[in-house]
């Protein structure tokens, strides 16, 4: 059964939704990345207007982002420190990119600029990953152990006003981190994605943070992130559909525990080299929609508003009577959904432990 979308205005089919959501939520925990750079795609794919998409990813995004930010904080596994710093550029950043965003949406080529984006980042990051991950089991098969070099100094480690990170054990110009966020924050603004994809590989080879520490601070630098890509979003477009958003998070969410889990048990190797191809895959997708299809349709048709039940018209009047507190909300429901998700985890965890230490001792 369809469900119409107040805000979006299309109907959608929610076991759809949340069986992508959830499989996307698994990629990303099984691989520590962002599952923005699918999830706004296939949205797309599914008949949700690409301005649309764009906006509730990032506020799926940021439920996600805070479950696993408190589950780092829970393990002390955070630099608040270096990630301030990369929200002060990721603030800028995202900020010129709603302009931008606002500049083409203003002159009606914001779909094509979206597409365009997905297009050729999708076939850039596919490609990098496939010759990796290829590469790294052409040596598992053939026992090859690479030395690599312990330190690598680029350009933006010559830049002025060092500061000390005590917790990542760093000296390190304040720039480096800030410039690093402006490009996360702008990428974010205009394609609803996290940028954990780049955010994760800079913190490890170009500010070179100890390993444990990239993916709660990643993490904790993509929650202030999303916050103001929804806000502004919301405030701006009134494209944030709450009831997109609940399927993504439920869905997004329960993914990405099942995903971190099976990180720890799956050799990776072979599994990136397919996500790697997926990539490929959906960039030529995308490519073939911008420049071939006229028009998507996958089974979701674009109407006339229907009559709307008690939720979807509180939604709708909401969204257009007090756009700023409705970005507000959305914000404070992705967070406690978010934090939510991350303490029943842990309280989980903990059962599980009690369990198997007290079937361990009745086996004795």
């Amino acid at each position: 059964m369809d469900v119409f979308l107040p805000i979006a205005q299309v109907f959608i089919n929610p076991v759809e939704i949340l069986l992508i959501s959830a499989i996307v939520g698994v990629l990303s925990g099984l691989f520590g990345v962002g599952g923005g750079f699918l999830m706004t795609p296939f949205l797309i794919f599914m008949g949700v207007p690409p301005a649309y998409a764009v906006a509730n990813e990032a506020n799926n995004i940021l439920a996600t982002s805070v479950s696993g930010s408190t589950t780092h904080w829970l393990k002390n596994t955070l630099d608040y420190k270096m990630g301030l710093m990369i929200v002060i550029g990721g603030t800028i950043g995202t900020v010129l990119g709603i302009f931008t965003f606002t500049y083409f949406k203003d002159i009606g080529k914001i779909d094509t600029v979206i597409s365009l984006a997905y297009m050729y980042i999708l076939a850039i990051i596919g490609t990098l990953m496939l010759v990796e991950s290829l590469g790294e089991i052409d040596k598992a098969k053939k026992n090859i152990v690479e030395k690599k070099k312990l330190h690598v100094h680029y350009w933006i480690h010559g830049l002025p006003f060092r500061m000390r990170f005590p917790k990542s054990k760093l000296y390190e110009s304040i720039f480096t981190p800030i410039v690093i966020g402006l490009i996360v924050g702008f990428i974010a603004a205009i394609m609803g994605i996290g940028g954990a994809f780049i955010l994760v590989p800079a913190m490890i080879y170009i500010i070179k943070m100890p390993t444990k520490l990239v993916p709660g601070t990643s993490l904790f630098v993509t929650i202030f992130v999303s916050v103001i890509v929804t806000f502004l979003h919301s405030i701006n477009y009134g494209s944030i559909d709450l009831m997109l958003v609940l399927m993504l998070v439920v869905g997004s969410i329960v993914g990405v525990q099942v995903g971190q889990k099976l990180g720890e048990q799956i050799d990776s190797s072979g599994l990136k080299a397919l996500l790697a191809i997926l990539l490929l895959i959906v960039g030529i997708v995308i490519a073939y929609d911008t420049f071939f299809a006229e028009e998507i349709k996958n089974g979701v048709t674009s109407v006339t508003s229907p009559d709307l039940n008690f939720f979807s018209k509180f939604i709708k009047e909401f969204s257009e009577d007090m756009p700023f507190f409705y970005g507000l909300f959305s914000i404070l429901f992705a967070v406690i959904l978010g934090i939510g998700a991350a303490f029943i985890r842990r309280s989980i965890s903990k059962f599980r432990e009690k369990y198997f230490k007290k079937t361990v001792k009745q086996s004795k």
